[in-house]
């Protein structure tokens, strides 16, 4: 099982980016969008899918609120603490771990963006599936 840490979460994100080589005609045809919070991600699929275990690991490593079947889902800025009230990572490392889990489908945002600033700090709730 992996860790939740934010070196894991960055080395699984590098690898699923798409490379300087890859994208040098331009678009890849092939690509896995996911808009997160100030960043959008392009996401290779194949790489992307040989991660899946790693990621759902690591999601399954936030509190209890995050998870769909017992908290239904939390503010984005509580989860820089692990299950163990450990502080795993920054919120720049959150919004890469959401986006990599949207992108598989193991996460989601919980309310669309038009009423993200309405949540506290304006920030979005997301829960994992």
């Amino acid at each position: 099982m992996s860790k939740l840490t934010a070196a894991a979460v960055e080395k699984i994100l590098i690898d699923c980016l798409f490379n300087d080589e890859e994208t040098a005609g331009g678009t890849p045809a092939e690509i896995v969008k996911v808009e997160g919070i100030v960043t959008e991600f392009g996401f290779h699929p194949g790489r992307l899918a040989s991660h899946r275990d790693a990621i759902k690991a690591l999601l399954d490593e936030l509190p209890q609120p995050f998870q769909a079947a017992t908290g239904g889902g939390w503010s984005f800025l509580n989860a820089c603490v692990d299950k163990n009230g450990e502080q795993w990572g920054e919120h720049r490392n959150v919004e890469q771990l959401c986006a990599l889990g949207i992108a598989l489908g193991l996460a989601k945002w919980q309310f669309p963006r038009s009423m993200w600033p309405a949540l506290p700090g304006g920030m979005p709730y997301f829960g994992v599936l």
